[in-house]
Formats: structure tokens, C-alpha cells, sequence
């Protein structure tokens, strides 16, 4: 695949897992993923490599830190990953496919989500920690 991506062609595949939802659906929707034109810009979505738990990921970038390295996050995860740098970069995706339609990351649709998804994650982050809490009382209460 990073040597498809060297030569300068796009390379298409599927991810898995649950992290990038509701934009990718794991195992179903595909990407397609070119080499990166210098740095990536906030809501990129990027397949790298992380050394320390030997995975390859697909996460967006989100931040950005004073050392360079990247603040990565999946769309449907709550805590962010940091020190992700260029060379740890693989591809960046340029269109995907969702439930058999293709999608462009330049349009409006696409980039209205991406700002979305990104400044409402507070209002997700507190459903969630209320719902395990009910959840947990209504398990106790049994």
C-alpha cells in the first residue's frame, strides 16, 4: 500500500472497527486514500501507523501541537491521540464510500459534518457519561 502511495496512486480499502462512525461503518464502507501534499490541515482524515501498539488507524487530525505532532480522534471516540508526526502518516483520504455511495471530502455536506461532529463532541461526551450512569443505577437497583 505505501509503496502504491510513493508512486502517486490512490489506494482503496476497508477499514475496521467502530471509531470513525457514523462516517465509516466498519467493515462495510471504503476509502480511498492518497499520498499527503505536505502537512495535513484540521478534519483530514488519515490512515497512520502507531509504533507503540503496532496498529494501523484511520482517525481525523483535530489539533495540532506547538511540536509539530498531530492530535488525532476518532469520530465516535472520546479520548484524543497525541504525538502522531508526518512520518507516521500513510495516506490521507480524498473520497469514501457510505452505504454504496462515494463521497467527496471537499464538499459542503462533507465539511458541514466534519465541524459537526468536532464542536458538538461536549454535548456527546455528557449523553454518554449520563447514560452509563443511569445504566449503572437501574443494574444496582436490581
Amino acid at each position: 500500500m505505501k509503496e502504491q502511495l510513493d508512486r502517486g496512486k490512490p489506494v482503496s480499502f476497508v477499514p475496521n472497527g467502530r471509531s470513525m462512525e457514523p462516517m465509516l461503518d466498519g467493515g462495510k464502507d471504503m476509502i480511498i486514500l492518497s499520498k499527503p501534499k505536505g502537512r495535513l490541515h484540521l478534519f483530514d482524515v488519515a490512515l497512520y501507523y502507531r509504533r507503540e501498539t503496532d496498529r494501523y488507524i484511520v482517525h481525523r487530525v483535530v489539533g495540532f501541537k506547538k511540536d509539530g505532532s498531530y492530535v488525532m480522534l476518532g469520530d465516535n471516540n472520546i479520548e484524543r491521540e497525541y504525538g502522531i508526526r508526518d512520518e507516521d502518516i500513510i495516506g490521507v483520504v480524498t473520497n469514501y464510500y457510505h452505504k454504496g455511495s462515494m463521497r467527496s471530502v471537499t464538499s459542503m455536506r462533507y465539511r458541514f459534518y466534519c465541524n459537526y461532529r468536532y464542536y458538538t463532541r461536549p454535548l456527546r461526551l455528557v449523553y454518554r457519561r449520563t447514560r452509563a450512569g443511569l445504566s449503572k443505577r437501574i443494574n444496582k437497583d436490581d
